[in-house]
């Protein structure tokens, strides 16, 4: 008897839609990252992309416990000398409310070309609007 593998084309994708309302960050991103893998499927495979399209609106209202709205600091470096930028979490609210939830989601993901290609199914938005409905996403309970 010889195990099934899914192909690329035995993986019928599905869209689904998050709102961050008052979610806490770190839960939030390990149920998203999970989905982007494809875990909460059966013929899930570690080697392949089987993950889901995820879509996360009002990202601007996600929720952190303690004190790290302004202890948590964001890295970034430019590549000179001297180079290293530090923006905290409240900093980065303001401007990119986005790349939060998007960061932590990557922390998450594999480090190779297959978690790059998962991340890509990822699609953050501050507000409550978001241009996929023609996909039809449905609600990713959290």
């Amino acid at each position: 008897m010889r195990t099934w593998v899914p192909g690329e084309g035995d993986i019928e994708r599905k869209w689904f839609v998050v709102d961050a309302t008052d979610l806490v960050l770190g839960r939030l991103a390990t149920r998203v990252a999970s989905v982007l893998k494809g875990k909460h499927r059966a013929e899930y495979t570690p080697h392949a992309d089987c993950g889901d399209h995820v879509i996360v609106i009002n990202a601007d209202k996600v929720r952190v416990t303690g004190r790290k709205e302004s202890d948590k600091i964001y890295y970034r470096h430019s590549g000179y000398a001297g180079g290293l930028k530090e923006t905290t979490l409240a900093e980065q609210r303001e401007r990119h409310p986005d790349r939060i939830i998007t960061l932590a989601v990557k922390g998450m993901m594999p480090k190779t070309p297959l978690g790059r290609s998962m991340m890509k199914k990822l699609r953050v938005y501050a507000g409550g609007e978001h241009p996929h409905g023609a996909q039809q996403p449905t609600a990713l309970e959290i």
